[in-house]
């Protein structure tokens, strides 16, 4: 254990498992340790780092905006963040946007939103949100009431109320439950990205939507994860022809820097008036600068780019030796291994691979533009890895 680590342990938190592993340094999909040791990075600061470690163009034009004005409070107008506002409307047709400082909080801000657009258009008592059981929406206390996961409610009870959990892609069920109860949203994620890399049915969703539209509930779609290209569309709603009338994102939005975004659709774009939210450092101008600069970049071009390494992931470790199952959508992947994939992680890492873990399965979330000759040569040592039933 080196300084670092020890001090780590003495001063900070004990909230994370972290792998014995102090990253010094790094550039696109590499990063180095204290020792010097490289690692082609497959997890990207858990889908932040959109184009990898220290990218030129993403520094130059984060620095570019601190030189100019790091900070300024939201009493007052500033360019970055409505630039930034104005491209993400532009590109999902989404109409107004509201600027947080991570995905929770953008989680947060769509649920107050539902909630006061229901109250108002049908009274008080209507406040359900209905989410996916195996779903993941952040660690506040109401978002972690909105995830349907029990292992993450038992330490903190009383939750914040109004939550209903029901079975992914059961469209009679989820029905029901809409009909039955009084409710003002539904919320999910089109990938569950910490409940194991599971995509939902396309005609699950198709159905959803239609059943919220006829019935006024809003459907809310958390891209915390699977947004910003990671998916190989802007954003995963994409791939299956529905459109949300609240999106939540963070995480690859700025690139590596904290951003929070909640996108509003027409119905919900002034919903929230003068004093109903607020954040202190949401729209931050250096932040914002770092997202516009990666929405530039994320064109069709690059989310091809996407698509085409996703490709060539599913059908390099489909029915590989010592693989069971691999799950995802576009660079978010889930693979479920023969081997317990705590070990498979541990190989990996000593062979110069970091990749990380969500529920059973090994999961990758590399930089969306991962040079082809380290992507192969990271998926080669994960095959041997997962081969190797001897370790």
């Amino acid at each position: 254990m080196d300084t670092v680590q020890k001090q780590d342990k003495e001063y900070i938190a004990g909230t994370y498992a972290r792998f014995p592993l102090t990253v010094e340094g790094g550039k696109g999909s590499v990063v180095w340790d204290n020792a010097g040791k490289i690692y082609i990075d497959l997890s990207s600061g858990i889908a932040v780092n959109t184009f990898g470690a220290a990218d030129d163009e993403w520094i130059k034009a984060v620095t570019e905006q601190a030189g100019k004005l790091q900070h300024m409070s939201n009493l007052y107008y500033t360019e970055p963040c409505v630039k930034l506002a104005k491209m993400l409307c532009e590109r999902t047709g989404m109409s107004k946007v509201f600027f947080s400082n991570s995905g929770a909080e953008a989680n947060e801000c769509a649920i107050k939103t539902a909630r006061k657009y229901a109250a108002e258009k049908h009274g008080a008592d209507c406040y359900n949100i209905v989410t996916l059981k195996n779903s993941f929406h952040g660690r506040t206390i109401t978002t972690l009431a909105a995830t349907g996961q029990d292992a993450f409610h038992k330490d903190f009870l009383p939750l914040t109320e109004g939550f209903i959990y029901v079975e992914p892609n059961d469209t009679e069920k989820i029905e029901k439950v809409l009909f039955e109860r009084r409710c003002a949203a539904v919320m999910l994620e089109v990938v569950q990205g910490e409940g194991g890399v599971v995509p939902l049915d396309k005609d699950y969703l198709q159905s959803l939507e239609r059943i919220c539209r006829d019935r006024d509930i809003l459907l809310i779609c958390d891209e915390v994860q699977t947004g910003n290209g990671r998916s190989g569309k802007l954003y995963g709603y994409m791939n299956y022809g529905i459109f949300p009338d609240i999106v939540s994102t963070a995480k690859g939005l700025a690139g590596g820097l904290p951003l929070g975004a909640t996108l509003f659709g027409e119905k919900t774009k002034d919903v929230l008036t003068p004093g109903s939210h607020g954040s202190t450092f949401g729209g931050n101008p250096v932040c914002c600068a770092g997202a516009i600069n990666i929405l530039e970049r994320l064109d069709e071009n690059l989310l091809e780019g996407v698509r085409e390494r996703s490709e060539y992931i599913f059908s390099s470790l489909r029915g590989a030796p010592g693989i069971k199952d691999v799950t995802g959508l576009g660079l978010m992947i889930g693979i479920e291994t023969e081997r317990d994939a705590a070990e498979v992680i541990d190989a990996c890492m000593e062979k110069g691979v970091l990749v990380i873990k969500a529920k059973n399965k090994v999961r990758l979330l590399p930089a969306l533009n991962i040079p082809t000759e380290q992507l192969e040569q990271a998926i080669g040592i994960i095959k041997e890895v997962c081969a190797d039933k001897e370790a």
